[in-house]
């Protein structure tokens, strides 16, 4: 399982503002084109690994800040399905 947890975090630490806004609408997450800027930016920069609970949690706190608690939730929801 450990490649397909490389292939996700590779991914999250890739990611564009467009794809972010692709994913979030498929799955509900309700997210403007700024906010999804800097949150994709944010995630860029990090070189997380969302398998680890802490980063993923620093994360999460992070994402809050950006786009508020309610939208953390829907996306620590997502990361949380990606590492089931």
């Amino acid at each position: 399982m450990k490649i397909f947890e490389n292939i996700i975090n590779h991914k999250i630490n890739t990611i564009t503002t467009d794809e972010l806004l692709n994913y979030a609408a498929q799955f509900e997450i309700a997210i403007s084109k700024g906010q999804a800027n800097k949150i994709a930016t944010y995630l860029r920069g990090s070189h997380v690994n969302i398998f680890d609970n802490a980063q993923r949690t620093s994360i999460i706190k992070e994402i809050a800040k950006i786009s508020g608690p309610d939208t953390a939730r829907e996306v620590n929801k997502l990361f949380l399905k990606f590492t089931s």
